[in-house]
């Protein structure tokens, strides 16, 4: 089993918005595609002390081909939608 473990920042002002992009467009389309080895992904939300809000999401795959037949070859980098980008802070 491969975990993809992603993290992100946003304003407290934006984290509402960026938590409905990614679970209710993002992780529901990544789904839908229904590459063979994808298990599904977790969306977690944990406000900062330092006024931020950080959420990680993880996905969990079968092996690193199924990471590739989601992400392509450049599966190290981070699948961000611009949509959900636009509410980062980081």
């Amino acid at each position: 089993m491969i975990m993809r473990y992603w993290r992100g920042w946003t304003t407290p002002e934006n984290a509402d918005a960026y938590e409905a992009i990614v679970s209710r467009e993002v992780l529901p389309g990544i789904a839908a595609r229904n590459v063979a080895g994808y298990h599904g992904s977790y969306l977690l939300r944990r406000e900062l002390e330092e006024g931020e809000v950080e959420f990680a999401t993880i996905m969990l795959f079968d092996s690193i081909d199924a990471v590739r037949a989601f992400a392509g070859e450049d599966y190290a980098t981070a699948y961000v939608p611009e949509r959900a980008r636009a509410v980062l802070a980081r």
